[in-house]
């Protein structure tokens, strides 16, 4: 590894596990200054950086969090995966996930935009997915709702603060091995009679053959966070192993 970020102050959300844990590796092997909050602090346990717990849904719990490390990078990687149809959905469920999924972002980056403008810049990465905008996926209704959502917030962003040193760019993963994918895999299982067959059904619709490490999609985050890509914002960067473009 090299020293990407070093000099950088970064705050992750949901850095105990996943893409979010991985990502949290990877940013300290590159020198970052990191902040690695989740809701369950116990995750994030064995990180050789300050860690705290941080709740991306409640308000007051973020501006906290936010003033207490002043991040110049900003990862929100918070979020959750609703399975089903428009059909299965209830307003409960509709109202979480745009809630967890997209309110959350607004919340820490409205409380980080002062911090990187004192700095003179910064770069905020947004998890959207590739089932979003950028394809449909079955079942993924409000998933799929949520992270269109991710999209457009993130390029209003770049477009108001291109001018200011502020980059905002997406990530859009297609299927990545997590805890969080194999109780998805778990719960596909039990419905279509086996845990064989429902990952199956996940590795089936990979162009590849295989679905990406956390690790894979850790690179590209950090990558935009760095100053690598320092010409390069307002843009959802789909790396998705071919599976929007069969």
């Amino acid at each position: 590894m090299t020293d990407r970020l070093k000099g950088k102050r970064a705050l992750i959300t949901a850095a105990g596990q996943g893409i979010g844990r991985a990502t949290a590796e990877m940013f300290l092997a590159e020198g970052a200054e990191l902040f690695a909050t989740d809701r369950d602090p116990d995750l994030l346990a064995g990180l050789d950086c300050e860690t705290f717990r941080m709740d991306v849904r409640d308000d007051a719990d973020v501006r906290a969090g936010i003033d207490r490390a002043r991040p110049t990078v900003l990862f929100n990687c918070a979020g959750f995966v609703h399975h089903g149809s428009v059909e299965a959905a209830t307003d409960d469920e509709w109202a979480m996930g745009f809630d967890l999924n997209v309110q959350s972002m607004f919340r820490t980056i409205r409380a980080s935009l002062p911090h990187m403008l004192e700095a003179g810049g910064g770069s905020i990465v947004n998890m959207s997915s590739a089932a979003s905008s950028v394809i449909g996926a079955p079942n993924r209704f409000i998933y799929g709702a949520t992270k269109a959502a991710v999209i457009g917030l993130t390029k209003s962003v770049a477009v108001d603060y291109v001018k200011r040193g502020i980059r905002c760019n997406a990530v859009c993963p297609g299927t990545v091995e997590s805890p969080s994918w194999h109780e998805r895999v778990k719960a596909l299982g039990e419905e279509m009679g086996s845990y064989d067959k429902a990952l199956e059904a996940f590795v089936a619709r990979q162009p590849m053959g295989r679905v990406a490490t956390a690790a894979e999609i850790a690179a590209l985050v950090t990558y935009l966070a760095s100053d690598e890509s320092a010409f390069t914002t307002g843009h959802a960067h789909v790396i998705d192993g071919g599976w929007s473009g069969q």
